[in-house]
């Protein structure tokens, strides 16, 4: 399937970032992570995936890049470059891919790190049928970084820029590797500058014809000191090829209310939300594990008619500011709007049904398996009532009772934890030692 694209990467920068560790003498791409250039890492993801053409944007010492690659033929792949004379923006030189391709064609920035299936990405870019799709994920620092907004089909309907917001927002970051369809380069009708998100994908935005690729793969910039350091020491640890979705993963499922933030009754407002102590620091830790960080939780204050699905959605988007302030970020979030029990006052009838998400029941796992090959055998679930526990128990996945919250009290089910802690944090310390024993 991939064989039809060819890969763009845009190479052609100075790097001033990193001119610390160049010494102007190679261009950034060509930095080693673990002795291999970033570039060459980037080139063999995407050969892995059935890519056979390159083209290479190069710049700043862009000599240097074809010494090292030459034509390709050492990967077995095809390797040809656009030289910028000039300092062309993040997506001028593509003016000269526009003349001589007619293919969809993936973009790369040449200081991002990756492991991808690319054959998932490439899915849902075709599924959709749009001009671009960008891959997006959360990071450890959205109140810094210029965040996605997308609506409930993945489409793109806008850009949060950071230093502008004032209210709640969905931790979604552009992580700088696309899948455009030429036409998608129809604005770039000459050669100047041009910037890929302002002059190109903002017109397409408005035409409702960009989406967002959503994946807890390894994508990461390499472009400051700090990050290449950080980048290299997770290569060498295996954190890039274990969270490549081709492989199984393994996810800590966590509960919310009583686990994640404070038990506070049936929350239908965000200023009702406070984490509990220690919780973003155990968030952390899972996100520096390997493991997935994924929230199920049974959310019946819609079925009650206490608020709709948007201020639950609006409450899980001040749960992701709060863990992001701490450098802490979810993979996913799923929650079951349901309740079967009906005679409350105010109800919503919509929801008033048996459903086969509602905990113990095991459709958001299931979901969260099916999506992210998810191996239950290696994961956890985390929560403070006997519910959590009996889900775990159906679903095939080791539990963890939590003393927060109700603290296994509620009594629903008749069921034994596998295993205890005090809090969260202490949780995710016993499942990470477990594994280390393993």
């Amino acid at each position: 399937m991939s064989s039809r694209y060819i890969a763009v990467i845009q190479a052609g920068g100075k790097g001033t970032r990193l001119r610390e560790l160049t010494n102007d003498k190679i261009p950034k791409p060509l930095l080693k992570i673990n002795g291999k250039p970033m570039l060459e890492w980037q080139i063999e993801n995407l050969i892995q995936h059935g890519i056979r053409e390159v083209v290479i944007i190069i710049g700043h010492l862009g000599e240097k890049i074809q010494e090292y690659f030459g034509n390709g033929d050492k990967w077995k792949v095809k390797i040809e470059y656009i030289r910028e004379e000039r300092p062309l923006g993040s997506a001028g030189a593509l003016y000269f891919l526009r003349n001589k391709e007619k293919r969809d064609f993936i973009f790369i920035f040449g200081d991002v790190m990756f492991d991808l299936d690319w054959n998932r990405f490439i899915d849902f870019h075709e599924g959709k049928n749009g001009l671009a799709t960008l891959l997006v994920h959360p990071n450890s620092h959205p109140y810094d970084s210029d965040l996605v907004r997308m609506d409930a089909e993945n489409r793109v309907i806008g850009f949060d820029y950071k230093g502008s917001r004032n209210e709640y927002y969905d931790n979604c970051v552009n992580a700088g590797l696309y899948i455009l369809k030429i036409d998608a380069l129809d604005t770039i009708g000459e050669e100047k500058y041009f910037d890929l998100e302002k002059d190109v994908l903002q017109d397409l935005i408005a035409q409702e014809m960009v989406y967002g690729y959503r994946t807890p793969e390894y994508v990461k910039d390499a472009g400051t000191p700090e990050r290449f350091k950080a980048v290299s020491e997770e290569q060498k640890r295996g954190i890039w090829k274990g969270r490549n979705l081709e492989n199984l993963q393994k996810c800590i499922f966590l509960d919310r209310d009583g686990t994640l933030n404070k038990y506070n009754g049936l929350i239908s407002i965000p200023d009702e939300l406070e984490l509990e102590r220690d919780a973003a620091k155990a968030v952390r830790l899972i996100n520096e594990s390997g493991y997935l960080a994924i929230v199920a939780t049974n959310q019946p204050v819609v079925a009650r008619g206490m608020c709709g699905i948007d201020m639950v959605e609006k409450i899980h988007r001040k749960l992701g500011v709060l863990l992001g302030e701490e450098g802490a970020y979810l993979d996913d979030i799923l929650f079951c709007p349901h309740h079967p029990d009906r005679g409350y006052q105010g109800e919503n009838a919509e929801y008033k049904v048996k459903c086969t998400c509602r905990k113990p029941l095991t459709g958001m796992i299931d979901e969260m398996v099916k999506k992210y090959h998810i191996d239950k055998e290696r994961s956890y679930i985390i929560g403070d009532t006997t519910t959590d526990i009996q889900l775990g128990k159906n679903a095939g996945i080791k539990t963890m009772l939590v003393h927060t919250g109700q603290a296994g009290a509620d009594g629903k089910y008749k069921v034994q934890a596998d295993f205890e802690a005090e809090n969260l944090f202490g949780a995710v310390k016993k499942i990470l030692a477990l594994n280390e024993e393993g």
